[in-house]
């Protein structure tokens, strides 16, 4: 049996629950709350309801947020739908594109030691590595 819903109402299906909290804690079917997002699976056509033209906006196979008491809540086939209204709908919620992980400011690998030359050293490497600093006038050239 199918369900063809009429005017601006939409077939919905609730998407399952959590049966667990973050922390582990398994929740039994009464504490678990009513899921807000559900799967669409019929729309109305639209069309003049109450005096005014309403087209549909949701299409069928898309995930939406809808009001937590809202609808009519029915079982066909042994499978529970809710019918609502299209203006019940609060939201679209669509999976975000999967992005590269954001760049961080990456720190400069670390350089190993340089191999010690045989070369002779120069002097000022053997003062610490201090060299004396050229001075500049102010003027550009």
């Amino acid at each position: 049996m199918t369900i063809k819903p009429l005017a601006d109402r939409v077939v919905i299906k609730s998407v399952e629950a959590e049966e667990t909290t973050k922390s582990g804690i398994i929740l039994t079917a009464a504490a678990q709350e009513k899921p807000s997002i559900a799967e669409v699976v019929a729309v109305g056509p639209g069309g003049m309801v109450d005096g005014k033209e309403v087209e549909m906006f949701v299409k069928v196979g898309e995930k939406v947020l809808i009001s937590k008491y809202a609808g009519t809540d029915v079982k066909v086939d042994g499978v529970e739908y809710s019918i609502v209204k299209q203006s019940d709908i609060l939201a679209v919620v669509e999976s975000a594109p999967e992005t590269p992980a954001k760049k961080t400011a990456a720190k400069a690998p670390a350089r190993k030691p340089a191999a010690k030359s045989t070369a002779k050293t120069s002097t000022a490497a053997k003062r610490g590595g201090r060299t004396a600093a050229k001075k500049t006038t102010g003027k550009k050239a």
